[in-house]
């Protein structure tokens, strides 16, 4: 593992989000679809059901709950079962503070040329100890997180990359199950992988991505999930 030169700092400023809201399992320093091309904002974090692993961080209160049960082998899809996260959500940034240049190891270069390598490290400095990341709270990034999905323009159809292509806008597009949503994720080139039925980087069955490195957010939003997000 390389990590970037605001690894510890973002971890120290989160610690004290993880301590206050129970509702938070972990700190993750990776995002699965952090790709170059995938990528915006080195400040933005997000708030996800799907555990991330590669760098993370939780409080010694919830080690002790999960180690006498901790498998040997495969711990992060163990975590990703939700018997064992029990419902509780994971913080993860939108540029990765990890890059993992391990093509051979445990997973076997599993995805590795497709989805580790393009990974963007972040290299810009980020002053974590002024960013007030209250934001991220339960409440408070489930309204503004639902807001941006609602405000997105939605578009619909088999040619859905087309239009998201030539539109100048944030954009949401729904999937109605598991095989809609990776046919949608191959058109463009984000993981396809659910396990336990969650989307990698998916906050109630939304996921975000940057669009060809632009400030431009693209939403696949599942078929319940603005129900989830109020909105």
């Amino acid at each position: 593992m390389e990590i970037a030169p605001d690894f510890f700092d973002y971890f120290e400023a989160a610690a004290k989000l993880l301590d206050t809201d129970k509702s938070i399992m972990a700190v993750s320093s990776w995002n699965d679809n952090g790709q170059k091309q995938f990528v915006y904002d080195p400040k933005a974090l997000y708030r996800s059901d799907f555990f991330p692993g590669l760098g993370w961080m939780l409080t010694k209160s919830t080690w002790m709950e999960l180690s006498p049960k901790w498998p040997k082998a495969y711990w992060d899809d163990w975590v990703r079962l939700k018997e064992v996260h029990r419902d509780r959500q994971f913080i993860r940034p939108e540029v990765c503070r990890t890059y993992n240049f391990g093509e051979h190891g445990s997973s076997m270069g599993q995805f590795f040329d497709q989805y580790l390598k393009p990974i963007k490290l972040n290299d810009a400095h980020i002053d974590w100890n002024s960013e007030d990341l209250s934001y991220l709270k339960e409440d408070k990034f489930l309204t503004k997180f639902g807001k941006d999905v609602a405000s997105a323009t939605p578009v619909h159809g088999s040619d859905a990359l087309l239009k998201a292509h030539n539109l100048d806008v944030d954009v949401r597009i729904q999937y109605d199950n598991q095989g809609d949503f990776e046919r949608i994720a191959r058109q463009f080139g984000i993981f396809e992988e659910w396990k336990d039925g969650v989307p990698r980087a998916a906050y109630k069955g939304v996921v975000v991505f940057r669009y060809k490195g632009s400030r431009r957010r693209i939403y696949l939003v599942g078929p319940d999930s603005l129900r989830q997000l109020g909105v």
